[in-house]
């Protein structure tokens, strides 16, 4: 084979090799497949925002709607059941199906806020405190540390009991239990790109300090970040029906699920679907979230693909 010939073969398997290349995506994907747990989990929340937004389509009552005929019915597959109500009713006759439907908006609607609050606020604490280190970073940690010094339930009790009970209060408290979680995530990332060749080699470029901060770094240290994301979506799940079961949450007759657990707790023994059900779907949300975030941890960490 001739020098041109040979040439000719290298520059074609190296073509060759970059079309077969997968792209980021696609390689991501793949990663994330290969937990079977995460697939489901990931199945599992989009069909939960399916449910949320199209509640009032797909429901079959109004949540609020009080049927006086009809207190206490079990599920419909239980002796004593009726057709109507699938999963029976609640002590004031409320169909626990639409109500479950409907509580599905909630749930997921404190979930968001509250982690888009603590994310966007952690993130920029965490980035400030990473980046110019010194007196900064001090004061921030320092902060950290005290809110940290509290226990989340109790801290969370504290601030809805100042703000005064009511949804958008316990989700604004949820928040700030978060927040320290994801400071300390991002300042640690942060930390471990500032060092690196390509962040100092823009220095040397003349970038200024916001470019390096939010262009150059913080692009390349969001993947602990979402996956703490996704954690702690489940967790803002787990807090809301805590304070709501308390009664400091959403309020009745508000369809939210640890409202319903709240409303239900004295009729456990002889009704047990007015407990069951509200419990199951927190269980099968957070558990959904919860296999996801390992998904993601597994396929954004390169160390565990490896």
């Amino acid at each position: 084979m001739t020098v041109t010939d040979q040439e000719q073969a290298e520059q074609t398997a190296q073509a060759t090799t970059e079309i077969e290349q997968p792209s980021p995506l696609r390689q991501f994907w793949s990663s994330f497949r290969e937990n079977h747990g995460a697939v489901v989990g990931l199945f599992t929340i989009i069909i939960m925002i399916g449910i949320a937004f199209s509640a009032d389509l797909i429901a079959p009552h109004d949540p609020n709607q009080q049927y006086r005929d009809f207190l206490l019915i079990p599920p419909m597959w239980q002796d004593g059941g009726n057709s109507q109500f699938i999963f029976g009713t609640d002590p004031i006759g409320r169909d626990m199906l639409s109500r479950l439907i409907h509580g599905s908006r909630f749930s997921l609607m404190i979930g968001a806020i509250s982690v888009t609050l603590a994310l966007f606020f952690g993130v920029t604490l965490g980035l400030a405190a990473g980046f110019f280190r010194g007196w900064v970073d001090n004061l921030i940690m320092r902060t950290v540390d005290i809110v940290m010094a509290f226990p989340a339930l109790l801290l969370a009790l504290a601030v809805v009991a100042i703000l005064g009970p009511s949804l958008m209060n316990a989700t604004i408290a949820i928040a700030i239990v978060a927040l320290p979680q994801y400071i300390r995530i991002t300042r640690a990332a942060v930390m471990g790109e500032a060092a690196r060749d390509y962040v100092t080699a823009s220095k040397t470029a003349g970038a200024n300090t916001l470019r390096l901060m939010f262009i150059t770094i913080l692009p390349n240290a969001m993947a602990p970040i979402i996956v703490q994301a996704t954690l702690g979506f489940s967790s803002a799940i787990l807090d809301a029906a805590a304070l709501g079961f308390l009664g400091l949450g959403a309020q009745p007759p508000t369809p939210e699920w640890g409202t319903m657990l709240a409303t239900a707790r004295e009729f456990i023994r002889r009704a047990w679907w007015v407990m069951t059900f509200p419990g199951m779907a927190i269980l099968i949300t957070v558990l959904a979230f919860n296999l996801m975030g390992d998904g993601l941890r597994d396929a954004l960490d390169p160390r565990l693909k490896e």
